[in-house]
């Protein structure tokens, strides 16, 4: 059967049997994959704490009628314990590979792929709050995707900014003279803040308050599962 080595981030795992495990990954060049990790789950396994949630690995699989079989795994960032260990940065992380999962069921994505690994390092590094991060996450993911929000001019006629009402349908913030009923008005701030996050600004990001962290999170989240059409499960209802 034909061997092949690829490059990914492990999104999530299910038991399989008494000893195996089914990985689901993200890779680099075939996009999703899932593929059987046998004996991983015993305590003599040589690799099985490399294909944990969260984890970049080098992996050599071989081909199989129905799912490929793990052989070989090199740990590339080892993310998993870090993220794991904080219940923040778990739950962040979470959303994260669920949102890139289902960005990914089309085909390859590798700008998907790149954005996912250097959000999980800098949501690992603990250098930057976790909401942040996911939030900055998800923004980017959904513009690599083809629904990148307008933060600045009115998404609906262009006028110029600030404005600081916010149409999740149509894509962004809104004037005066093209509000929607029920629009919410954020705080200044906030609306700063989701151009940042969509920048990557983190100095910027890093400036701004509670409140506005929360309102701005509110309107990523609902942008973002307004967008997938379906809710994300690891949102859940009680986000911080």
């Amino acid at each position: 059967m034909p061997l092949y080595r690829e490059e990914g981030v492990v999104l999530r795992t299910h038991k399989l049997g008494e000893a195996d495990r089914i990985v689901t990954m993200l890779t680099q060049g075939r996009g999703l994959l899932r593929a059987v990790a046998k004996g991983v789950r015993r305590t003599s396994s040589k690799f099985g704490a490399r294909l944990e949630p969260f984890m970049v690995a080098d992996i050599q699989c071989y081909e199989g009628r129905t799912l490929d079989s793990i052989t070989q795994a090199e740990t590339l960032g080892a993310y998993g314990p870090r993220i794991s260990a904080d219940y923040d940065r778990y739950r962040a992380g979470s959303v994260m590979v669920e949102t890139a999962e289902r960005l990914s069921e089309g085909g390859p994505t590798p700008h998907q792929y790149h954005l996912l690994v250097g959000a999980l390092r800098t949501l690992a590094a603990a250098q930057i709050p976790a909401g942040l991060v996911r939030d900055g996450y998800l923004l980017r993911a959904m513009g690599l995707a083809g629904w990148t929000p307008g933060f600045e001019e009115c998404v609906r006629c262009g006028a110029p900014g600030p404005h600081t009402l916010v149409v999740v349908q149509l894509g962004g913030v809104v004037c005066e003279t093209c509000r929607v009923p029920g629009a919410p008005r954020l705080d200044t701030g906030a609306v700063a803040l989701l151009s940042a996050l969509l920048a990557g600004d983190w100095d910027a990001a890093l400036g701004a308050g509670a409140r506005e962290q929360g309102q701005a999170a509110g309107i990523v989240s609902a942008y973002t599962q307004w967008h997938l059409e379906r809710g994300l499960r690891s949102l859940g209802p009680s986000r911080r």
